[in-house]
């Protein structure tokens, strides 16, 4: 395989929901190309791009796929990715390492919520992009009710380049209103038939065609004069206006495709191959410096290791984009991002899994190494004296959890490292070892992305795991001042233990003073404060310690010891065993002995006082809250609307956006732990939605007596 100059290499994305066809357009991109001599299907589980062994018990992409297809004299890279929300890391990551995204819309369903957010992650990093309306031949495909749904929900600048003159399953032609041509196909597709545009076309051609040229026009001042003298561009000139506008996303090209029947297909890799942008005219990307690196291959080497997977017969891949330089088989690299130095004795070019060894790819260029020892997922390498780094991916927070573990316990440690390895893979499936919870908690983009990991561990590693609800990491807190004392006393022959701590608490506000007496009873504390603490919690809030001790009732050696044992009972709770937060301490009294006082003693006395004085003192459970915002179509907004406020949501506000409905809402982390596999049943997968977390808030009376019954329950069985 020769080696492509930066000039002549195109990356691109393959985008859209679930179902609009976008493996089966790869199929025919490949067949068009000659990479393969007869289309996959889904169904027979034969595809370039869908090989892993969960994407053929599913019957859909679960992974993106990388291909490349040599086609009029260039190098098109293309990143096939999963159309499913769960799965939304790998369109994010394959549109921020190519250059433009084409984003397949199926032509029965028109525009859904996965096409509009894949189309804000575009925006939100500036890429180009082209829309491919696909399945035109099915029977309730309505190419006009598409176009203008699309024109609603993108504005003016979508374009068409073409549109069928039927669609359903007689769609066999079509107008190109680029070229000015009728492009017609056979019942099998494959090569077209061009001809004239018959006469009954020729008005809304026209219509369509000066539209096109103008918007092509207004991207460069040159063209725009000569459209207003002439009217009319060459071929040249419009593609050159395209170019420009899909670079400035002035405007957003629409194709016409049947990806099953293989028509459309081969002019749409024209319009890639003639049309978008090479990697040199792209923005170059920024280094985490905030430095631009140019695309060049005689710049220093610099490689971005955006994707690694463990394959079937092979192993772990790694795949990276050439930044900059050239990289060559043999290459010693420094990993700057970890630290450590890597050698690529062989570089392929990729299709699926089929790998290509190369000896050299410049910058630009996509490609792949095996088995490297110490390279990850959003790594740098770069050559010798040379220090860039990247670190331009940022994935969405995670909105699926739950708690893991192996059926064997003695497989725990085998499993974190199974698992290490998946986020490896997938930085959207975030493991985290909560001390707190005391459980290992999987987070993801939701069920079916979870289940898909639990699939590939049980039926790829052999180990059966089970998944659980995870605790909610709850938090304790009071609602007014109390007192309380305690004297730890033991004695068992020889030294005993003697200590005695008199104390109040109080709910702790940033900036509040201390009083100078405070009151319970009929009883009134004297209080001087000689020092405070204040300890930020690593779980949120804080623990502020006054010593008001007059007198040398405690000796301050001993006061540490104290302050360790309120901490025991801060890490937990007295009501659920909770982490406890925003509370104020005052040590205002206590006794010593000069023999058996000794560390151990004051801590238990700080403990247990502590403990009496928080059940005392108003105590509540604060429970976490996010905000959640809910894109649903109008038509199911009501069922989604009562089944929120099932959750004990608070409905924040609702608006509509782009022929959507949003409802932002507040709800209690407890009751968001199966919403996305509810929301996916309410509207039939039709919806999407963003978590974040907003705060901590008290929780519900029943709730909270429901919470420190299940506690009690739990300590009498222990």
């Amino acid at each position: 395989m020769k080696i492509y100059k930066t000039n002549e290499i195109k990356n691109i994305a393959l985008l859209g929901s679930k179902g609009s066809g976008k493996t089966t357009l790869a199929e025919s991109m490949l067949y068009e190309c000659g990479v393969i001599k007869r289309r996959g299907t889904i169904d027979a589980g034969n595809t370039v791009c869908d090989y892993f062994p969960v994407e053929k018990e599913y019957g859909y992409s679960v992974f993106s796929t990388v291909f490349y297809a040599e086609f009029l004299g260039k190098k098109l890279n293309v990143i096939d990715c999963p159309g499913a929300d769960d799965f939304v890391g790998n369109a994010i990551t394959a549109l921020n390492v190519t250059d433009t995204g084409v984003i397949v819309i199926n032509g029965q369903y028109g525009v859904e919520v996965g096409t509009q957010n894949i189309f804000r992650t575009a925006a939100s990093i500036n890429k180009p992009v082209i829309f491919a309306i696909n399945q035109l031949d099915g029977e309730k495909a309505d190419y006009d009710n598409v176009l203008e749904q699309m024109k609603e929900i993108f504005g003016s600048k979508v374009v068409p380049i073409q549109y069928p003159l039927q669609c359903g399953p007689g769609f066999n032609a079509m107008i190109d209103v680029l070229l000015m041509k009728k492009y017609s196909w056979g019942p099998d597709g494959g090569v077209p038939t061009i001809e004239d545009i018959p006469a009954e076309e020729m008005d809304r051609a026209m219509e369509l065609h000066k539209a096109l040229v103008e918007a092509a026009a207004e991207n460069d001042e040159t063209l725009m004069e000569k459209f207003f003298e002439e009217e009319h561009l060459t071929e040249d000139e419009m593609r050159m206006g395209i170019r420009k506008g899909l670079i400035d996303r002035s405007i957003y090209p629409v194709f016409c495709v049947s990806a099953a029947k293989d028509m459309g297909v081969r002019r749409m890799m024209e319009f890639l191959g003639n049309v978008v942008p090479f990697v040199e005219e792209m923005p170059a990307p920024v280094d985490t410096a905030g430095d631009p690196v140019e695309p060049k291959a005689d710049g220093p080497l610099s490689i971005f290791m955006f994707k690694t997977t463990v394959e079937p017969h092979i192993g772990e891949v790694s795949y990276f984009k050439v930044m900059s330089g050239t990289l060559r088989a043999g290459a010693d690299l420094d990993n700057i991002t970890r630290g450590s130095k890597e050698r690529f004795a062989q570089i392929f070019c990729v299709c699926g899994q089929i790998k290509q060894p190369v000896d050299a790819l410049e910058a630009g260029d996509i490609g792949a190494a095996v088995k490297l020892k110490d390279a990850r997922t959003g790594n740098t390498l770069d050559e010798k004296g040379c220090d860039i780094e990247f670190d331009f991916i940022k994935y969405p927070a995670p909105k699926y959890q739950r708690a893991v573990r192996p059926v064997t316990e003695s497989d725990a440690e085998k499993l974190n490292s199974i698992l290490t390895r998946m986020h490896e893979e997938d930085p959207t499936w975030v493991i985290e070892q909560s001390k707190e919870l005391r459980q290992t908690i999987l987070s993801g983009q939701g069920e079916f992305h979870l289940r898909t990991l639990k699939w590939r561990v049980e039926n790829n590693d052999k180990m059966p795991i089970i998944f659980e609800e995870p605790r909610i990491p709850y938090r304790e807190t009071i609602t007014k001042a109390a007192r309380a004392d305690y004297r730890h006393k033991k004695q068992s022959g020889g030294a005993g233990q003697f200590g005695e701590v008199h104390l109040i608490v109080e709910p702790y506000t940033e900036g509040m003073s201390v009083p100078d007496t405070y009151k319970f009873g009929n009883q009134e504390f004297k209080i001087n404060v000689r020092d405070t603490q204040e300890i930020p919690l690593a779980w949120g809030g804080k623990l502020v310690v006054c010593n008001s001790i007059v007198g040398g009732a405690i000796d301050a050696r001993f006061i540490p010891a104290i302050v360790k044992g309120l901490m025991d009972r801060m890490e937990q709770g007295p009501l659920t065993g909770s982490y406890a937060r925003d509370v104020r301490v005052i040590i205002y009294d206590g006794k010593m002995h000069p023999v058996d006082s000794n560390e151990i003693s004051f801590r238990l006395a700080g403990r247990n006082a502590f403990s009496e004085a928080f059940r005392n003192a108003g105590p509540k459970v604060l429970e976490p809250v996010y905000d959640v915002e809910v894109m649903v179509p109008g038509d199911v907004m009501g069922d989604v609307m009562s089944d929120l406020q099932g959750r004990r949501a608070i409905i924040m506000g609702m608006h509509s956006e782009n022929g959507f409905e949003i409802i932002d809402a507040k709800v209690p982390l407890k009751e968001m732990a199966s919403y996305s596999t509810a929301l996916s049943s309410i509207t039939g997968g039709r919806s999407s939605f963003t978590m974040k977390f907003a705060s901590y808030e008290l929780v519900p009376g029943d709730v909270q007596d429901k919470l420190l019954k299940e506690y009690a329950e739990k300590n009498a069985e222990e």
